[in-house]
């Protein structure tokens, strides 16, 4: 169907309006509550003690998350990719589900097995490590609902480069190992940065599994996301604006970095 030149400037305008309700005039609302009172003021509001601890924190929470992701995340979508047996299909949805979940439905299951009172509570009754309210809490929520991205950005990469090069590596005699550092990795190299982008962004930005089993405790236990909320609720609206400033900045650095993967990734495609 062929549109009239009135037609497609029409959508074209509807489109563009759209775009900017939903995202831009929120995202310019917050960044003019945030620089009103000058820049001084922001950088005052993002340096206090509890917002330094809460960065520190989110970074640490990256600082783990990331290497486990990609540590298992590698070796499952070279499983899904290079194999088929039976509970294919299954364990494809089971590494989708954190898509479906709603986070705080993660959040509760997570007490449910790692709490005191839950299936795994032995872990903190007997042996003394507290799962929940600490900082592996917060660390397995994040896994939980990151898990797809490396797995599902590498995975196609694997289809797509197929075992042709991987087979005569094996045939010329290189051992498992050296067949998948000089072969499989720089082939999926775009796909897993791009995939570590993406767990690094949500990393940053999860909030309803975190809330649930975080202790929330200003100082020691609150990420940059539960910051923003406590600062919110306790009526100190400046701080929260000047932080969610600063979780936009990091956004927008993370979608940066997506668009040059992505162009990259495209001139090496053709």
């Amino acid at each position: 169907m062929t549109l009239s030149p009135v037609m497609r400037h029409l959508v074209r305008w509807v489109a563009l309006a759209y775009v900017a309700i939903l995202v831009a005039v929120p995202v310019g609302l917050i960044l003019w509550r945030t620089f009103a009172p000058g820049i001084g003021a922001f950088v005052e509001s993002i340096s206090t003690p509890a917002a330094i601890s809460a960065l520190n924190l989110s970074l640490l929470v990256v600082a783990i998350v990331v290497p486990l992701n990609v540590l298992f995340g590698v070796p499952t979508a070279l499983v899904l990719a290079r194999n088929r047996f039976r509970g294919k299909s299954v364990l494809q949805a089971v590494i989708d589900l954190p898509f479906a979940v709603s986070p705080v439905v993660v959040g509760v299951a997570l007490i449910l097995l790692w709490g005191s009172a839950g299936l795994f509570g032995f872990v903190e009754n007997s042996l003394g490590l507290r799962i929940i309210f600490g900082l592996p809490g917060i660390v397995l929520a994040s896994i939980f609902v990151t898990v797809p991205f490396v797995i599902r950005e590498v995975e196609p990469v694997l289809h797509e480069i197929g075992t042709d090069q991987e087979e005569a590596s094996a045939t010329l005699g290189a051992q498992w190992w050296q067949t998948f550092w000089r072969i499989t990795l720089p082939s999926i190299r775009w796909g897993l940065t791009y995939g570590v982008v993406l767990t690094v962004a949500r990393t940053l930005g999860e909030f309803g599994a975190v809330l649930m089993v975080a202790a929330n405790l200003p100082g020691s236990s609150q990420t940059l996301t539960l910051l923003v909320h406590d600062r919110y609720t306790r009526g100190a609206e400046y701080g929260a604006y000047s932080i969610s400033t600063l979780l936009m900045t990091v956004a927008v650095l993370v979608l940066v970095a997506q668009v040059v993967l992505d162009a990259r990734s495209s001139r090496r495609t053709e």
